[in-house]
């Protein structure tokens, strides 16, 4: 540990605070507290439940006290210090408690706050006032804040940043408006200035200063930060549109005489630092360049080297797995079915513990585990409750709380407990199916024993045979530290044109300044000046296709500063800041009153008055939608319809694919220690009998014939996404050899091309067949681009504000919704088919909806390895699930799905 670090009066203070808990520093938490002392940036990567939070946060409080040797104990008032930037609002109550904890008994005055969508109104408005020292903040609430009228006095005091859970940012939409949101903070820092931080104390004007004093000191500062970033930049005019040319510089001729009289000097020790916090995430050093691009970029602009740390804790966090057996393996298995057979297995698990998670993967399924755990073990009313993010928030509230106080023995529970809520009497955790990635399990297996230096035992329940082979294959990932990475997103220009209507309601933005701004963050680092002409001309008229309406012109031009000046716009605007959007929601309630839960639009209207389905652990009798709310009563029936909520379904990740595939030919081998594959060995040895296990680098191809008809069943283990995209491909490519038809289905693991006709593949094409050759084009004429890209414009247009959903309590259906989007898209098409915004709905397309990296990757793969191609007489065990999945859509048959599988087997 560096001396410089250990003689400072903040870190005694902290370390004798430790000890007096019975505690002392890591290693790791030491190494982050000296680097922010040296001003430093930073990530910091440890393993869920090894004091990540600490090593930021205590890092502050050392600076504070260092800063104010005398009087830290006193000081009050200081403005905000922190700023502790949180995914989730279920994180924010708990690190908050932790926090207050730590100021209360080191007797300091410092405040924390919570900033989030359940924040009071009246909390919200004594924030403003009076900042607290450290503010915990979603992503959404952070822009809110930029929303606000003179919202640069809110920063002033501002010495770090900390984005917590940056894995689960990262490489999301709301990844992209931390960036943004960071490029501003850093802006108004000066971190880029040569005079170590130029900017206005005027900036954030009360209600009491007059406009033009506001709009002078906006042009000072930001003037001066153009000054600055454009020393080494040649300028040039973004447009020559008369309501740009000459006022995007910030540099207007009667601006010229403002004087810069009021602006502060920031001292070079008070530099702003960001501080990134992470668990699970294979690509560190880029998470960290994303994360840090503003500070870099400010850095450099100024010619200095910046450092920046990728702090990593070197524990040996303890991670136990531990498989559920069925009594007997099915050599035949579909999915989903195993598990709730398997529930009363996890009985005596869970009376072995103090508390324990079960993670489903889906809300619905969580509900038919809730009920089926309280048939199988009725004397845990009141032990066990259901936590997911339908669930109306005071029940997951008190969920919360009761967990923390030891007093219920399980939760069943969704990705709503995933993130770094710190439940120490949670001592074991259960997985229940796949989680289709190693990061993911990770993260839910710290959720048990959440302190340094204990294991974190979890259970994995598979709920089809095969996932044996995926819970070896997260063992194995384990072992190796094979975590999967994140991606971030480029140039995501919906989110881009949200952020500058939150800056144009506030105190308005001098475009030439943000331009540079924005060029500092990773997402926009490569956005050119056609580019940002079209952004602009986007928020001042709507672009080229909608400039006749004047609904679509949202701001203009004064003075050198774009602004919005209607209320009713900057209203609309608050109210839909993110970039979250969902289905349209229905809130659920009782006819005498009382609050459920929310259900998404398209499963009520399926319902008809009478009908009974269950959310939140309860049965709950339909009764009517009234205000955009259905009402209901409870039910005693016994039967009920489960809700399924949309974006529930996950993909297995490339790298889980990747181990299971390794773990496949170790089970075919037959000489595997895992027992998880030696459990599974009857399957292995049926699949070895009628067809073939591939190898590591092999393709499975499967010709069946049956009644009803031919089957191409091809076994790639890639996940349901490239799946989905390579049967696509796959089946437009043979139909360029003959005429055919095909009927498709896929899982995680396969996919089936149907055909009443023999399908044309053989050894004389197959390796073509599969070649990535041409395979963008092949993906276009294949998927119907057109037609996905319309749906995900819908979500674009809606972050971009074209869309208005509605005042509250008044959304629109979600019907409406995709109807406008069409008429929009149809638009652009027609009248402006260089769009960016119609460009970026084709971009995500094929980056995430199609993953065409990825499915690159699999096809380089196939063509360097081997394809084998069999002919069994049957269905084979990695056949029949693919087969089970097409049977769930059809809805022919009066038999239950269960009794025709069960006629299947019985024939085999």
């Amino acid at each position: 540990m560096p001396d410089v670090l250990k003689h400072t009066k903040g870190y005694l203070q902290i370390t004798n605070w430790m000890i007096n808990r019975g505690q002392k520093p890591f290693v790791f938490q030491e190494e982050t507290w000296q680097s922010i002392l040296q001003g430093k940036s930073g990530l910091v990567n440890a393993p869920t439940g090894c004091g990540k939070t600490y090593a930021v946060f205590l890092g502050s409080i050392i600076q504070f006290i260092n800063e104010n040797p005398e009087t830290w104990q006193e000081k009050n008032n200081n403005g905000l210090q922190l700023i502790w930037i949180t995914p989730l609002r279920a994180l924010a109550k708990d690190i908050g408690r932790a926090m207050e904890e730590v100021v209360t008994e080191l007797g300091m005055r410092w405040r924390v706050g919570i900033r989030n969508g359940d924040t009071p109104v009246t909390e919200r408005q004594k924030q403003k006032r009076n900042m607290p020292e450290v503010l915990i903040i979603t992503p959404e609430s952070l822009h809110l804040l930029l929303a606000q009228k003179g919202y640069g006095e809110l920063f002033n005091n501002v010495r770090i940043i900390a984005v917590d859970e940056w894995h689960e940012l990262l490489g999301s939409k709301r990844g992209v408006q931390v960036e943004l949101a960071l490029s501003r903070i850093v802006g108004e820092s000066g971190v880029g200035s040569q005079e170590s931080g130029v900017r206005s104390q005027e900036s954030g004007v009360n209600s009491q200063t007059n406009k033009e004093g506001s709009r002078e000191s906006l042009v000072n500062s930001q003037r001066q930060q153009l000054k600055e970033k454009s020393k080494n930049t040649k300028t040039v005019h973004p447009t020559n549109d008369s309501r740009l040319t000459t006022h995007d510089s910030g540099l207007t001729t009667h601006d010229s005489g403002l004087s810069t009289k009021d602006s502060r000097l920031k001292t070079p020790d008070s530099r702003l630092s960001i501080w990134g916090i992470s668990a699970t995430i294979g690509n560190l050093e880029q998470a960290r360049d994303v994360l840090l691009w503003p500070i870099i970029s400010a850095l450099d602009n100024r010619k200095i080297k910046p450092e920046t740390n990728i702090i990593k804790a070197e524990l040996n966090k303890r991670i136990e797995v531990e498989s559920i057996y069925p009594d007997e393996i099915e050599k035949y298995p579909w999915a989903g079915h195993l598990g709730i057979k398997l529930a009363h297995k996890i009985i005596p698990i869970v009376e072995k513990s103090r508390t324990t998670l079960i993670f489903i993967n889906t809300r619905g399924m969580s509900e038919t585990w809730y009920q089926t755990l309280l048939n199988i073990a009725p004397e845990w009313a009141g032990a066990i409750a259901l936590h997911h993010g339908s669930i109306e928030q005071a029940l997951r509230l008190w969920v919360e709380d009761a967990l923390h106080e030891g007093i219920l023995k399980a939760v069943v529970c969704t990705s709503s407990l995933d993130l770094g809520v710190d439940f120490r009497p949670v001592e074991t955790v259960i997985q229940v199916g796949s989680p289709k990635g190693v990061g993911r399990f990770l993260q839910r297996a710290g959720r048990s024993g959440h302190q340094p230096g204990e294991a974190s035992k979890i259970y994995f329940l598979p709920t089809h045979s095969l996932e044996l082979v995926e819970a070896a294959a997260l063992k194995e990932a384990i072992k190796e530290n094979i975590i999967e990475s994140r991606d971030p997103m480029i140039l995501c220009f919906d989110v881009l044109i949200q952020y500058l209507c939150t800056l144009a309601i506030s105190d308005g933005f001098i475009p030439e300044v943000i331009f540079h701004e924005i060029k500092s963050t990773y997402c926009f680092k490569d956005i050119t000046r056609e580019e940002w002409r079209e952004v602009m001309q986007f928020i001042l008229e709507g672009g080229k296709a909608l400039q006749a309406y004047d609904e679509f012109h949202k701001a203009e031009m004064i003075d050198g500063i774009c602004r919005i000046t209607s209320r009713r716009l900057a209203m609309r605007h608050r109210m839909h800041i993110g970039t979250i959007v969902s289905d349209a929601m229905l809130k659920v309630k009782f006819m005498t009153g009382g609050y459920v839960g929310v259900v998404e639009e398209y499963f009520i209207s399926r319902l008809l008055p009478g009908d009974v389905f269950t959310l939140a652990g309860r049965n709950l009798e339909f009764i009517m939608i009234k205000d955009m709310t259905a009402l209901v009563r409870k039910s005693s029936a016994k039967k009920s319809i489960v809700p399924s909520w949309l974006g529930g379904r996950m993909s297995l990740s490339a790298n889980l694919g990747k181990m299971l595939r390794r773990k496949l030919q170790e089970g075919g081998e037959g000489h595997s220690p895992d027992p998880e594959l030696i459990a599974i060995q009857p399957l292995f040895n049926l699949q070895k009998e009628l067809s073939h296990i591939p190898g590591s680098n092999e393709l499975l191809i499967e010709h069946i014939e049956t009644k009803d008809g031919f089957h191409l069943f091809v076994h790639t283990f890639e996940g349901r996404l490239i799946n989905e995209a390579m049967a696509a491909v796959l089946a437009w490519r043979i139909s360029r050899i003959l005429p055919i038809t095909f009927s498709m289905a896929m899982n995680d693991y396969s996919f089936e091309l149907l055909s009443d006709q023999p399908i044309p593949v053989d050894d004389s094409n197959v390796y073509e067949l599969f070649s990535p050759e041409n395979l963008s084009e092949h993906i276009q004429r294949s998927i119907n681009a057109s037609e996905m890209a319309k749906r995900k414009f819908r979500d674009i247009a809606v972050i971009g504000g074209l869309i208005f959903q509605g005042m509250p309590g008044e959304q629109k259906k979600a019907r409406h919704l995709q109807s406008s989007a069409s008429l929009l898209f149809q638009v652009f098409q027609e009248y402006d088919p260089h769009n960016l915004l119609l460009r970026q709905a084709y971009q995500e397309v094929f980056d995430i909806q199609v993953e065409e990296a990825r499915l690159r990757e699999m096809l380089d793969r196939i063509i360097n390895g081997k394809i084998v191609i069999t002919f069994p007489t049957r269905l084979t065990p990695f056949s029949f699930p693919v087969k089970v999945d097409d049977m769930r859509r059809e809805n022919l048959s009066s038999e239950s799905l269960e009794e025709r599988i069960k006629r299947m087997q019985a024939g085999f």
